[in-house]
């Protein structure tokens, strides 16, 4: 099992607006660079990407959940 950790803090987005699908979903295929959620920081979106491969368990986090870094954001297994 890997974590995906908020690289700085801010505000953890599952996916890039409200009426858009999660980034990704229980079961899914991650590839490294994968974008996993946004961190909004002062009104400018960072992405969140996997640094290895795996298959997506879950969001450790709400949507629009405040985060600092090193936050576990999401699970691979």
């Amino acid at each position: 099992m890997s974590d995906i950790q908020s690289p700085l803090p801010g505000t953890f987005y599952h996916q890039a607006s409200p009426e858009d699908p999660p980034f990704k979903s229980a079961g899914d295929a991650v590839a490294v660079g994968d974008v996993i959620g946004l961190i909004e920081v002062m009104k400018t979106f960072i992405q969140v990407t996997a640094e290895e491969p795996g298959t997506f368990e879950k969001y450790a986090v709400q949507n629009a959940a405040p985060v600092t870094a090193g936050d576990v954001v999401a699970e691979l297994k």
